[in-house]
């Protein structure tokens, strides 16, 4: 793990400070994303580049989601101290590490083994608390249900019923949804058993929510 120095801490606040201009976007998440060390979640030949706006590759065809992405699917999902979060797609470990920051206990699911793999160290080696699966998303974690949050960093071409089904009332999940190469940000609220309301809000570009483990 490459040395979080006194230049990368600069890049890191010159980068928040960026986020900090849009007031839509949660100060608390803000201030985490400052002290969490970005260039964890890379390999060192983006080191310097993962603090400029931007999508950099992590392996397995994935990517590390732009640091307003982040922020974004965040500030929507509202977490709070101690609540459950689940996170569909772990890729670099970045995402689940800010929720982790926030005080949230998260659980969080790659359908690409290696991935899975070094998150799943990477993460333990930070001392994060964030219980991590080798599974196909779309299936959720049942067993761990229901959920506070669940965040799904992934396009999808539609919500599954499933990972709905595993909110517990009042729960929100956070997805992008789109049959083209952008999708809108959903936040999909649970009223009741089967009642649930759903808010739009901006576009975005992700890779595709795909079934199964790779």
């Amino acid at each position: 793990m490459e040395k979080d120095s006194f230049y990368k801490k600069g890049l890191r606040k010159k980068m928040v400070e960026v986020l900090r201009q849009n007031e839509e976007l949660d100060p608390r998440v803000l201030d985490v994303m400052e002290e969490l060390p970005r260039h964890y979640f890379v390999d060192t030949a983006f080191t310097e580049k993962v603090y400029s706006e931007g999508p950099f590759p992590i392996g397995s065809g994935q990517t590390i989601s732009s640091p307003y992405t982040v922020a974004y699917q965040s500030t929507l999902l509202k977490v709070e101290s101690r609540q459950k979060i689940l996170e569909i797609g772990t890729g670099s470990g970045y995402q689940a590490a800010v929720l982790s920051k926030l005080g949230a206990r998260v659980y969080t699911l790659e359908r690409h083994e290696p991935l899975f793999k070094k998150a799943s160290s990477l993460l333990k080696e930070l001392e994060l608390t964030v219980r991590c699966y080798h599974r196909d998303g779309f299936k959720g974690l049942p067993e761990m249900a229901p959920f506070d949050g669940i965040l799904v960093t992934a396009g999808a071409t539609e919500i599954p019923e499933k990972l709905k089904m595993q909110l517990r009332e009042g729960g929100r999940l956070v997805i992008p949804v789109g049959i083209k190469r952008t999708q809108q940000m959903l936040v999909v609220t649970r009223l009741g058993p089967d009642d649930f309301r759903v808010e739009k809000y901006a576009h975005f570009r992700f890779v595709p929510f795909l079934k199964g483990k790779a």
